[in-house]
């Protein structure tokens, strides 16, 4: 008899949902929410009701029977700071995404639903590798300025589940790799993976590394000061110039890889140079984990959507290959990768951090 599992991932204006039977996909659902179905509630945590009836309803209408389910998982949200890993939803865990302890997101909704579900049916519920996953080596930490620590903030739930991956395939512990892993999507993250922990990572939302289809990553300090001082701009204009409207969005109107490639190969001359300048930083980002890995790396993986790009990873390999051999998983399973997060704790293969 497999492991079934409940997996919720909510978003802005939408909420994902799988069925497994342990790693088998039995099947999924994203279920979208209107403006104006979402703004009649004053919070995020006002959503919960209304979006836990949307998901007993749609299991109902498939005749599913939740009573058979082995437990729940549901997206990390703004915790604090945590090393990566399968949470159990504790009475800690739930308060902290209820307050919202960095930040209001739909996200939290993921740990408070998995909770309220998981114990009405009497079944554990847990989260996996939230975006607030930090295990950076303190000298990774100084960034110039002390009251500017550089802070972990990546796409660490696919990054950590396209390394055990790979770890799993060649039959060797998570623990004993030192991997770069580098997620390309509407943002960008490279981290350093050693022996089980992200120990370095470029910031993927505000303020590291390359940019991304709607980030500008690290631009230069003293320009953005200036433009911050200028009075040109209010201060949710000048960040949304970092995060959202930046990056491919900035140079040429579009967040989307496949839009930007087709203008390149159509001699778009803009499009070329800005592509070409993102694979440039991308690589670079990737030379730097190799320092922080002391150019003892086993494995360079590429994954996010980006990666579906064979021209992109091709490019990027011929820069850094001479680092460490190359895989690619594109894109981001994040429902099978929150469910492999249970399943691991569920058949002993490692126990359920605690909050």
């Amino acid at each position: 008899m497999g492991i079934k599992s409940l997996i919720i991932n909510p978003g802005s204006t939408s909420t994902k949902i799988g069925v497994f039977e342990d790693e088998t996909l039995l099947f999924e659902e994203t279920l979208r929410h209107t403006t104006e179905e979402i703004s009649q509630f004053a919070t995020i945590v006002d959503q919960k009701d209304f979006r836990k009836k949307i998901i007993t309803d749609l299991l109902a209408s498939k005749n599913f029977d939740m009573k058979s389910l082995n437990m729940v998982v549901g997206r990390g949200g703004m915790l604090k700071p945590i090393p990566g890993g399968t949470y159990a939803v504790t009475d800690d865990l739930l308060h902290d995404l209820v307050i919202g302890k960095q930040g209001q997101h739909a996200s939290n909704l993921g740990g408070i639903l998995a909770r309220e579900i998981g114990d009405s049916l009497g079944i554990p519920s847990f989260i996996v590798d939230p975006v607030v996953v930090d295990e950076l080596a303190p000298v990774a930490r100084f960034s110039g300025v002390p009251e500017l620590p550089r802070t972990s903030v990546f796409h660490a739930l696919n990054q950590k589940a396209v390394a055990k991956r790979y770890a799993k395939e060649i039959g060797k512990p998570y623990e004993s790799l030192r991997l770069i892993v580098v997620h390309m999507g509407g943002g960008v993250s490279v981290g350093a993976h050693l022996n089980g922990k992200v120990v370095d990572v470029f910031n993927a939302l505000d303020g590291d590394g390359a940019f991304s289809p709607e980030r500008a990553g690290a631009v230069p300090s003293g320009a953005l000061i200036k433009m911050c001082f200028s009075g040109k701009y209010t201060e949710k204009e000048v960040y949304s110039k970092i995060v959202g409207k930046g990056g491919f969005n900035a140079y040429l109107g579009t967040n989307d890889m496949r839009e930007v490639t087709k203008r390149a190969n159509e001699g778009d001359e803009a499009a070329k140079a800005a592509k070409e300048a993102f694979l440039y930083q991308v690589s670079k980002n990737i030379g730097s984990m190799a320092c922080v890995l002391e150019g003892k790396v086993d494995q360079i993986i590429l994954t996010g959507g980006i990666a579906y790009g064979k021209d992109v990873c091709e490019s990027i390999e011929k820069r850094c290959g001479f680092i460490a051999p190359f895989t690619v998983y594109p894109g981001e399973d994040e429902l099978l990768a929150l469910a492999q997060g249970g399943l691991r704790v569920l058949r002993g293969e490692e126990e359920a951090k605690q909050y």
